[in-house]
């Protein structure tokens, strides 16, 4: 029985930490984005139904994940639990092509978005110390980071 419950924390770990990117030492957020950079390159070519799917499926498992985990770290948001970078990310490609360039502006302003928090992303931070804060400040970073790409886009950038 006792394999059992290391074997939940193990998962519960390995998806939180977005397949253990959390424990990089340094710029953990940074490396599980990255992740989410490979996850986008695989999913090129996928309607934009199912890239949402995908980000709505995913940013659940991670709500989920993420309260887990943040008990197990003993911090709501520890800099171990990368999922919501991943998802951040995959938020900010939905519907913008798949290409080195995109992929390159998606990251910095991403990266952007998710430091600076701009308002409802810094109260998610701040007031939500759950899984649900821990995935929506960056869920809004995407978005913020999605408009912007979208604009670019348009704006033949």
């Amino acid at each position: 029985m006792r394999w059992k419950k290391r074997l939940k924390k193990v998962g519960i770990i390995g998806v939180a930490s977005g397949v253990f990117t959390g424990y990089f030492p340094v710029a953990s957020g940074t490396v599980g984005t990255l992740l989410g950079v490979a996850i986008v390159w695989l999913w090129q070519g996928l309607p934009i139904s199912l890239q949402v799917v995908m980000c709505l499926a995913l940013g659940a498992v991670g709500v989920w994940a993420s309260e887990q985990a943040g008990t197990i770290f003993r911090n709501a948001d520890s800099s171990r639990i990368t999922i919501d970078e991943i998802v951040g990310f995959m938020v900010t490609m939905i519907g913008v092509p798949v290409t080195m360039y995109w992929i390159v502006w998606g990251f910095l302003l991403f990266r952007f978005f998710d430091i600076i928090k701009f308002p409802p992303a810094n109260l998610f931070d701040e007031r939500m110390k759950n899984g649900w804060g821990v995935m929506l400040d960056d869920v809004t970073a995407g978005i913020y980071s999605n408009i912007l790409l979208h604009l670019m886009i348009r704006a033949s950038f």
